[in-house]
């Protein structure tokens, strides 16, 4: 456990240059991050409040134990949405003290379960990332419109916006779409500048000197001020949230992982993820017991953390001050915020969990991973989001089980005047081939599910080509599986009756050292276990020397 802590590296190099340049960036996070998190609060369905103990204890433990420099530690547009969907599960219609009790025992399930996401690829991410976003949408844009109804399923949110659009408030609506064209002319000509406070700040004034609510428009309303009181977990809810915590804990450490390598610099020593995962597990633990939602790393933040000169965890303790600030002091000004606002900023920065240009790449590369991405996020959108992680990780490991159970099968040819030998193929009419000898390759593991179907790929190879000598490249098998042994063994013996026989090309010593302690070992011999395919075209043209003439195909 001691190895998994960090030794605080960025000390002895902290000077006062960069101590300023970490207070300015904190300062700047701050701006961003108190905002964001307010409206991810109200994104989970829970108090304003919330989303500032979130900024405020997660970001201290982490700046304590995490090993990124520059990473910024609250919450998150797609875990505030999983949490939604977990508390509504778990305690559907709940009073506000039974939710914070729930979110504190959310919390703290959230703790060294992010190994399930090494369960799941990338194609897949993007697809289930893509699906959050879509929810998250569907999710706020009734608060820009000024509109109420019950919420439920996503089809069921979306019937209700298209028929509450009549009702909608003009000057909420105004209001909403005014605040995201300030965050998109922000970020275009004054990137380095803290959107969110300055949007909220224009809001709030004409709040206070306008009297802009006096149009219908709702506010946040009073929270309460002062540091969050201890809230203790109920472990009767363990068994109803912990299927939802592992999906939390799955995104958790996913948007930590990716956010810490993304913002680190090359002049610093990169994350280490066994310690960022203890790192995220205890900042959700203690934050638990603190009012704070699940939380996790967010590019976002992070991202302006580090362009404005974060370059040590500093700057992630000085935005938990200001956090702590702003409960205590600012209270009746957070009151005076508009909820169209909040959403729009929950709006603005959930719209880049949708990327285009990623399904684009995986369409152009592999079209059948561009289908499971599309699974991913119509799981997400038709069957809710925690859910969706679980439709994620079975599509991950049904490609993966796809792509174990059915090996490829090359027939080779050599290229002219080389040792290269590659599939044949008709982009390579002029590649060698040699009469009565059949060049295969193998790739992968050989085990008692594909051994049958690797079997059915080789038996058309073997009457196209009615070869004396079968030579298989084993240079790509990790592994051979005893089945899988017993099924090549068989194999061998019927196709010697046949007057065919196997050679074995290129095995590791692992398969290797398996082939000779078997039977087949002992059948194969040393003059049918070779080094690779040169040795083995060489050996059958020396055997059929009055035979083999080489010719183009």
């Amino acid at each position: 456990m001691a190895s998994l802590l960090p030794r605080f590296e960025w000390l002895p190099g902290l000077q006062g240059r960069s101590l300023r340049s970490d207070v300015v960036a904190g300062l700047t996070s701050a701006a961003v991050v108190i905002p964001q998190s307010m409206g991810y609060a109200t994104l989970a369905g829970l108090p304003v409040q919330v989303g500032l103990y979130t900024a405020f204890v997660p970001m201290i433990i982490y700046a304590l134990l995490g090993t990124s420099r520059a990473l910024s530690v609250s919450s998150t547009s797609t875990l505030a949405v999983l949490t939604a969907a977990a508390l509504s599960e778990a305690v559907p219609g709940a009073d506000g003290a039974a939710l914070l009790q729930a979110t504190a025992s959310l919390a703290l399930l959230v703790l060294r379960l992010g190994f399930i996401a090494n369960f799941i690829s990338e194609p897949v991410l993007v697809g289930f990332k893509a699906g959050v976003g879509i929810v998250i949408i569907v999710d706020q844009v009734p608060k820009i419109l000024g509109i109420h109804f019950a919420k439920g399923s996503f089809l069921h949110n979306l019937n209700a916006i298209v028929l509450g659009v009549a009702h909608t408030s003009i000057p909420t609506l105004v209001l909403g779409v005014g605040a995201i064209a300030g965050f998109t002319a922000l970020k275009r000509f004054r990137p380095n500048w803290p959107a969110p406070l300055i949007v909220v700040a224009l809001a709030i004034a004409g709040i206070a000197w306008l009297g802009w609510d006096k149009h219908g428009i709702d506010l946040v309303g009073m929270i309460p001020s002062g540091v969050p009181g201890v809230t203790m977990p109920n472990p009767g809810l363990a068994e109803a949230l912990w299927p939802s915590a592992l999906g939390m804990a799955f995104m958790s450490f996913v948007e930590t992982a990716a956010a810490g390598r993304a913002f680190a610099r090359t002049d610093e020593p990169p994350p280490r993820e066994n310690a960022e995962l203890l790192a995220t597990g205890v900042a959700n633990t203690l934050g638990a017991f603190l009012g704070a939602m699940p939380g996790g790393g967010g590019t976002s933040q992070t991202a302006v953390n580090r362009m404005a000169g974060a370059r040590s965890q500093i700057a992630g303790l000085v935005t938990a001050l200001m956090a702590l600030l702003a409960m205590l002091l600012l209270s009746p000004v957070i009151a005076l915020m508009p909820q169209a606002v909040l959403a729009s900023i929950v709006l603005f920065y959930s719209a880049s969990l949708i990327k285009p240009e990623g399904f684009r790449a995986i369409f152009e590369v592999r079209r059948r991973e561009f289908i499971w991405a599309l699974v991913a996020a119509l799981g997400v959108v038709l069957i809710g989001t925690l859910r969706g992680i679980l439709v994620a990780i079975v599509v991950s490991l049904v490609s993966l089980a796809e792509q174990s159970v059915s090996p490829p099968v090359y027939a080779l040819g050599r290229k002219p005047g080389t040792n290269v030998f590659r599939a044949r193929s008709h982009e390579h009419p002029e590649d060698e081939f040699f009469p009565g000898l059949l060049l295969l390759r193998l790739d992968g593991r050989l085990f008692f599910l594909n051994a049958e179907l690797t079997a059915q790929k080789i038996r058309p190879l073997l009457a196209e080509a009615h070869p004396k000598v079968v030579a298989i490249d084993f240079s790509g098998v990790f592994d051979l599986e005893f089945s899988a042994l017993k099924a090549l063994t068989e194999a061998d013996r019927r196709l010697q009756e046949a007057g065919v026989q196997v050679w074995l090309v290129g095995l590791n010593p692992e398969v290797l050292a398996v082939v000779q302690r078997s039977p087949l070992g002992a059948a194969l011999g040393r003059a049918r276990l070779l080094f690779d395919l040169e040795i083995a075209v060489r050996n059958y043209l020396s055997l059929h020397a009055g035979h083999a003439d080489t010719r183009d195909s």
